[in-house]
């Protein structure tokens, strides 16, 4: 019987169409036209934590920064991706635009790997390429922190670092070339410095893993250090970014310092699923491998034996689970883990390619299954939750959201957002006494989808009122404050942040004490406002903290749900 052969033009066109390399730049292509349409997504718990980002934006567009110019809770790259992604694409939906825009930065990583990876196997680099894919593609955080279906606005962050974590861990573990993996260890430990610091002290530890176990060289090591520093350096000179960043983290630490036992055994808690099928596959590998060990401790010399020994799956699989719970000590939220899956691959490749008993191989890959599968099932199944379920959605209302606006949700969530705004201004003491007894109105308020959209629709009119006011007055508020987590009004008016004010602002975690800087650029601040739909104990905080520089500031009744503060200049103007 005659069997088809596949011309060889054909398969040459098929092999093309399968490296990573081009399924990395289709899917960079998917993501820019997407990001050219107006698309709006459902809104989600705590979605404000992505209005930082334009306020970041705003400021280095002006010309501030950070740490330098304004105090942030993470690390200046995001925010440097994203205000150049605005740039790119002004219209863009601003969830999907954050989450993608580190796209421009692991892309290059994953594909220096996965170039070399695929010269030996196409599906090995196919099996490290596609997961991370899932996540860098869906914008959301593996655990759900609401039962109900919506878009992950919030750590967007930490989801970054888990992404970069991917790619290093990629690189440490399957690029043979040093040079190759010295530049892919200086850009991944650049970009986790200047993402978020537990991600960089993460990636520290497996480097360091990486070394001892002989997969990287002295030489490589060295260089790595050398380079990095002259990169730090470098950004020293060009705008003096590094030494206050530094002072920054020093400032986080000493605020939200505590016991790391707790901390650790509660990431450990969090990410349960993933670290104990993951710590059996590793027990499971030694127990198999512990002849062969013992051995390779045995032979000389006797650092390249020790080097031999650390090598081995099961121990990198522990330094992966060590790391990651590490960095998930600080997290509310992120892709927790997901890097874990390049460091069990090796296991079942090997076993493929051995003649292991069966009940080892299903042991193993149900093992390995149970740790990395979750994940990736999760994410998929909330991504198709929040997406089919927003076919009946309704459109976020307002005029002046500009892409903030680009949400949709349930009618009946907008309904209740709507009828809560007005009770909130109705009934202002009613949570003034919540103030008082320092609680919010309900444990998970902020995750809320109804005070999600209310607190937008607050925005909305706010900015329509300070129009209004500026055009009756004829002034203009050209620097703008939010006593809020969130101060999204100089971007939506195309006006100023203050200078060295936090953004991010919860002043329990992200606000030090003003200084004398920051206390003179909020009284020289034209406007400053206080939301009151509803009052929370964190923006009365927040008005607590910045009082001593806002005495001669007169304060008005700007709507139902904002009071202004207007600086001594304005309020001379205004009648």
């Amino acid at each position: 019987m005659a069997m088809a052969v596949e011309h060889p033009t054909a398969a040459k066109r098929h092999a093309r169409l399968t490296s990573p390399l081009a399924l990395l730049c289709l899917a960079a292509l998917a993501m820019a036209t997407i990001l050219l349409l107006p698309i709006n997504v459902p809104i989600g718990p705590m979605y404000w934590d992505l209005f930082i980002y334009f306020d970041a934006a705003n400021r280095l567009l002006s010309g501030q920064v950070p740490a330098t110019d304004f105090f942030a809770p993470v690390g200046p790259l995001g925010y440097y991706l994203f205000a150049g992604g605005l740039k790119l694409f002004p219209n863009a939906q601003p969830l999907l635009l954050v989450h993608w825009s580190l796209f421009a930065v692991t892309a290059p990583l994953m594909a220096l790997a996965l170039w070399q990876v695929d010269g030996r196997s196409r599906g090995t680099a196919l099996a490290l390429l596609l997961p991370f894919l899932a996540f860098a593609i869906l914008p959301f955080n593996t655990r759900e922190f609401y039962p109900f279906p919506g878009s992950d606005g919030f750590a967007v962050y930490n989801r970054q670092v888990c992404q970069l974590l991917y790619a290093l861990i990629v690189a440490l573990v399957y690029l043979r070339d040093q040079r190759l993996l010295l530049v892919s260890i200086v850009a991944g430990m650049t970009a986790l410095f200047l993402t978020k610091i537990t991600g960089f002290a993460a990636g520290g530890l497996l480097c360091a893993f990486a070394f001892a176990a002989g997969r990287v060289r002295l030489r490589t090591a060295i260089a790595a250090a050398l380079i990095f520093l002259a990169i730090l350096g470098a950004l020293e000179l060009w705008n003096g970014i590094t030494l206050n960043y530094l002072d920054d983290i020093l400032t986080l630490v000493l605020m939200n310092e505590g016991s790391l036992l707790p901390r650790f055994l509660q990431a450990a808690s969090h990410t349960f699923g993933i670290v104990v099928p993951a710590g059996l596959l590793a027990l499971f590998t030694l127990y198999r491998d512990r002849a062969a060990l013992a051995v390779t401790l045995r032979t000389p010399p006797r650092l390249a034996a020790v080097a031999r020994f650390l090598d081995h799956d099961a121990f990198w699989i522990v330094a992966v689970l060590l790391a990651g719970i590490f960095f998930e000590t600080q997290n509310t939220g992120s892709q927790a883990l997901i890097f874990i899956w390049p460091v069990l691959l090796p296991v079942l490749l090997r076993l493929w390619r051995s003649d292991a008993p069966r009940g080892v191989v299903v042991t193993a890959v149900a093992l390995a299954a149970a740790a990395a599968l979750p994940p990736l099932v999760n994410t998929a199944e909330r991504a198709a939750r929040t997406y089919v379920g927003a076919l009946k959605n309704v459109s976020m209302p307002g005029d002046n959201l500009k892409t903030l606006g680009r949400l949709n949700m349930r009618p009946e969530v907008l309904a209740r957002a709507e009828k809560m705004l007005s009770f909130y201004a109705r009934h202002r003491e009613t949570y003034a006494d919540f103030i008082r007894i320092q609680e919010l109105p309900a444990y998970v308020f902020y995750s809320e989808f109804d005070f999600q959209v209310a607190h937008l629709m607050a925005i909305d009119d706010a900015i329509g009122a300070i129009r209004a006011l500026e055009e009756e007055q004829g002034v203009t508020f050209e620097t703008v404050m939010n006593l809020n987590f969130v101060n999204p009004f100089p971007w939506l008016l195309d006006r100023q942040a203050p200078r060295h004010v936090s953004i991010g602002a919860d002043p329990t975690r992200t606000v030090p004490a003003p200084d004398a800087e920051a206390l003179e650029a909020v009284r020289e601040t034209d406007l400053i406002l206080h939301p009151t739909c509803p009052l929370t104990t964190a923006n009365a905080d927040l008005l607590a903290l910045y009082a001593p520089a806002m005495q001669d500031h007169q304060k008005i009744a700007l709507n139902d749900c904002f009071d202004a503060y207007l600086s001594p200049r304005m309020a001379d103007r205004i009648e």
